[in-house]
């Protein structure tokens, strides 16, 4: 009844604090900051304790009973039999707990490594004595240092001491390490067998770390440094070398290689240009290449004495990371990229396919009941538009950054840009389209805009030139044209043809009749005047002492206008003098008495006379 009521007190701490509850901690590796984890390796520390308590007790036990093995108090060695296996049961019980507890926090906790200088030899997880799992990690990587430094150290005096609760790994009267049960159980493995696992790798860092700082060792490393720099050297007057005969054949080939980059009939680079640009790009290429050889270079360097080794990482991170970063982001990219390219292809093959149609309604081998040829090209331009700006739309959230607040704010500024500068310009494309639609005119047409006239020689979106008679070229801004009016001589010419008209004043006394016969005689006679229809005459116009006569004539020539108009003028005055008739416009004062009637002679009877002059003298 004593042992199992003793059993029972000695385990019951352990078994309370093995109910808490395990939290992943917030800061792997640093037991002190995480409760869970405090909590779980005091509980380690109270089973530690009560098994050494345990282990105490045995032995006393086991003295007791071999004091009593003379049979003299029988009932005494029973009960004291009973106690010892309630004791080792307890202990067993408790090693169960210590490990399912261990097991548990190796899921979650991490140890502190052991680094004397560079590489980790091990982890320590358990507290020893008053040290922490941090302090002994640091107090362990010091001696092994301070083991490095000893000129006389040998491996064979590093030896394993065991004691009743630690096993000491000892060099003379350091001890440089003490293996503990709670060691044993964290790494899953015996006391003994963890203790010589520790030893090798101790003796072998130590081993090591003397063999790469030995003279020898040295004078290799200052020789391979020696040998990298001048392969550097070679390295890099090779290059120098390489480049300068690619330079040299650039310049000798300059004639036949090289071209003059040309805009139209604009010359932009000459040869020796371009030429220079190409040596330029090359020269780049040969110090980034050279910069390229020095990253690769240094972290060999570094990496070459024990030493610096972190330094070559570092220098060598430099290098690979960003390359690593590009190349990376490229891979994430690659989908998006390809979704771009697809939707891209897709619109090129529609832009052909739109492109087509264009030329066939354009060349007239394809008809469209109410469309025009001359509106498939502007309608094309819009749909192109229109198709780009759709383009945009679908891939712009595949664009990298396109979800990114600088890029969305960049598109924001530049929208409003566009719409508040260019507000004369949209009005000035809206009007080209609706000038467009309207067919009010096409290149080449004779018209006249407000006070001018002349050619259409180009027509966009914004504005429509004109070229007058005296080579003069007018822009006109297409809002402008919508806001007055536009008279076109070359639209109805073709089929109706342009009527030119001119007008002659003649005087009363010339028979109307003589008059249109003359002029339509004139306008028969200049060039570009055709004869069917045939010219006609109009009297505009009865005046005071004159009659109006105006000549119209029919011509497909509506760009020569002036040269046709000059023709029939002069023909019309070679008529006229041919005829006696005079081309002017009299005046009459009223003095009748002893004046010829206006009236032409046709229409005055056979003995009319003019009547003589009255004078009367005053009675």
């Amino acid at each position: 009844m004593f042992a199992f009521s003793l059993g029972a007190r000695l385990c019951a701490p352990a078994l309370a604090q093995t109910t808490a509850p395990a939290t992943r901690p917030g800061t792997p590796g640093d037991t002190a900051r995480d409760p869970a984890l405090t909590t779980d390796t005091r509980a380690l520390r109270q089973l530690d304790s009560l098994r050494r308590q345990t282990t105490s007790r045995l032995g006393e036990l086991q003295q007791e009973l071999r004091t009593l093995k003379n049979g003299q108090n029988r009932p005494r060695e029973q009960a004291l039999q009973r106690e010892l296996t309630a004791l080792r049961a307890a202990d067993s019980l408790r090693r169960a707990q210590a490990r399912l507890r261990i097991d548990s926090l190796r899921r979650t906790a991490r140890g502190y490594p052991v680094v004397p200088h560079q590489d980790t030899l091990f982890l320590v997880y358990t507290k020893l004595g008053p040290f922490s799992p941090r302090e002994r990690a640091a107090l362990i990587a010091d001696k092994v240092r301070r083991l490095e430094a000893n000129v006389r150290f040998q491996a064979d005096s590093l030896q394993l001491y065991p004691s009743e609760q630690t096993i000491d790994l000892m060099y003379g009267e350091l001890v440089v390490q003490s293996v503990s049960e709670n060691d044993a159980l964290w790494m899953n493995m015996p006391r003994d067998s963890l203790a010589r696992q520790y030893r090798a790798r101790i003796v072998q860092a130590v081993t090591a770390y003397k063999k790469e700082h030995s003279l020898v060792n040295i004078l290799k490393e200052i020789g391979l440094v020696i040998l990298v720099l001048v392969a550097f050297f070679f390295v890099v007057r090779l290059v120098n070398r390489l480049f300068r005969w690619l330079q040299g054949k650039l310049l000798g080939k300059e004639a036949t290689w090289f071209s003059a980059a040309r805009l139209g009939n604009y010359e932009l680079l000459t040869p020796r240009r371009v030429v220079e640009g190409v040596l330029l790009l090359t020269n780049v290429l040969r110090w980034v290449l050279i910069f390229l050889i020095i990253s690769l270079v240094l972290p060999v360097l570094f990496s070459i004495f024990p030493g610096t080794q972190n330094v070559a990482d570092t220098l060598l991170g430099y290098v690979l990371s960003p390359l690593r970063r590009i190349a990376l982001s490229l891979w994430n990219y690659l989908p998006n990229l390809v979704t771009i390219v697809v939707i891209v292809t897709l619109f090129r093959y529609l832009l052909r396919g739109l492109h087509f149609l264009k030329e066939e309604i354009r060349l007239g081998r394809l008809t469209l009941d109410g469309f025009y040829p001359d509106w498939a090209n502007p309608t094309y331009q819009i749909v192109r538009v229109l198709v780009f700006a759709f383009l945009l739309i679908v891939i712009f959230p595949y664009l990298p950054g396109s979800d990114s607040p600088v890029f969305q704010g960049v598109s924001v500024f530049l929208g409003f840009l566009f719409t508040f500068g260019s507000a004369g310009s949209l009005s000035n494309i809206v009007a080209g389209l609706v000038l467009t639609y309207m067919r009010a005119y096409k290149l080449g047409d004779r018209v006249r805009i407000g006070d001018v006239t002349g050619d259409i020689i180009e027509k966009n979106l914004l504005v429509t030139r004109i070229r007058t008679i005296k080579n003069e070229e007018i822009t006109i801004p297409n809002s402008s044209i919508m806001s007055s009016y536009t008279t076109n001589y070359t639209s109805a010419a073709p089929t109706l043809g342009l009527v030119l008209h001119t007008t002659v004043t003649i005087g009363y006394d010339v028979p109307w009749a003589q008059v249109q016969e003359l002029l339509v005689a004139a306008a028969l006679q200049a060039e570009g005047v055709l004869p069917e229809p045939k010219p006609f005459v109009l009297q505009t116009s009865l005046d005071d002492f004159y009659v109006s006569y105006q000549l119209n004539a029919y011509t497909r020539e509506a760009s020569r206008q002036a040269a046709i108009y000059s023709r029939m003028h002069q023909h019309i005055q070679d008529q006229f003098n041919a005829a006696g008739v005079e081309i002017m416009s009299p005046h009459y004062r009223a003095a009748r008495d002893g004046s010829h009637s206006t009236i032409p002679a046709d229409y005055l009877p056979p003995d009319y006379q003019a009547p003589p002059f009255r004078v009367e003298r005053p009675e």
